[in-house]
């Protein structure tokens, strides 16, 4: 099968061997609760970026990348219930196993969802790793409420225009009756930031503070940073409402959690992965949430997050999107369709 992949880890985008064209075996039959799909869209997530930094690879052991992915099932495992052959699904994959970067992959249908109708594959393929990972951030982590409940309240969203938050707007705004404030520096990004629900977007190139406090939007008891430096993480604790949630995805230098004891704050981690990597047994969790989000695209509530297309996929165009990504410079999601 064809496929892109690295074998020598950590090369810069720019070098020609950072991704290359692979001709691999076809994946094995499936086994258990996993499922055989051909690949038909992916899409890139700054996830690609530090697996090809990070992970170890040699010409006899490849790595292919690729954490997002719509396609159609061609096998079922034996244990399988929930898809058979001729299914149009999506999916994020998992880290430690073949990505979808390539025509045929193996995936655990637990944590596997079916394609919204109203899409084609590389559309739905800027769905599954940020509607997973803004969902289970503001549902199953922060827990904000799904009713009136949380109406007066503001969500803050830092990092306004990326992959992520660009979802998660659009889920708090259909899902929850909170005030949703996010940032943004550029006109193109405040612009996107708005289109996706945004109440109200601040420039996070400026102070937060006197910003949001100039809203006069109500108390804050969420704030979901994609994006965290130690200042702005000390914004982050003045602006927070006492008793509330700070949610992180990304990767900050070591922050001082002292400076939410006296609100009895709480952090929250999200990483998509963790339910399929230590096999949790709510795993079957990310298939309810993907199949949710499938209902609110084919209904008109949520929009996918796929700006730039960058054509087939192959090496040469996958090293494209890996050098967009890299600059900081993407408003949404690049996806890619067909081999």
């Amino acid at each position: 099968m064809r496929a892109v992949g690295f074998t020598q880890r950590a090369l810069p985008i720019e070098h020609e061997r950072s991704l290359v064209d692979l001709d691999l075996p076809d994946p094995g039959p499936p086994q258990g609760r996993d499922l055989l799909v051909r690949v038909h869209g992916v899409s890139v997530n700054p996830r690609d970026m530090k697996s090809r930094m990070t992970m170890e690879a040699s010409a006899d052991r490849p790595v292919v990348l690729g954490y997002d992915a719509s396609g159609v099932v061609e096998a079922v495992g034996p244990d399988c219930t929930f898809f058979r052959p001729g299914d149009a699904v999506m999916y994020a994959g998992v880290l430690d196993r073949q990505g979808s970067n390539a025509e045929l992959q193996l995936v655990d249908e637990r944590i596997v969802g079916r394609k919204p109708d109203k899409l084609d594959h590389p559309a739905a393929a800027s769905l599954p790793l940020t509607a997973l990972t803004a969902y289970e951030m503001l549902f199953d982590r922060m827990r904000i409420p799904r009713d009136e409940e949380s109406a007066g309240n503001v969500l803050l969203v830092i990092g306004g225009a990326g992959g992520v938050p660009s979802i998660a707007i659009q889920l708090a705004r259909v899902l929850t009756q909170v005030t949703v404030v996010a940032t943004a520096s550029r006109p193109e990004s405040a612009a996107w930031v708005l289109q996706c629900g945004a109440h109200h977007v601040v420039d996070h190139s400026q102070p937060l503070p006197p910003q949001v406090a100039a809203l006069e939007a109500g108390p804050m008891p969420w704030i979901f940073s994609t994006h965290t430096t130690p200042a702005r993480w000390a914004e982050m604790a003045t602006m927070l409402a006492p008793q509330g949630s700070v949610g992180l995805i990304d990767d900050p230098e070591p922050l001082d959690l002292r400076l939410l004891k006296f609100k009895s704050a709480a952090v929250h981690w999200e990483a998509m992965f963790t339910r399929p990597m230590f096999g949790t047994k709510d795993m079957a969790r990310q298939h309810a949430i993907l199949d949710e989000v499938a209902a609110l695209v084919d209904s008109g509530r949520l929009k996918p997050t796929a700006t730039q297309n960058y054509g087939r996929i192959d090496a040469a165009n996958l090293r494209r999107a890996h050098a967009a990504v890299e600059a900081g410079r993407v408003v949404g999601k690049i996806v890619l369709g067909g081999f």
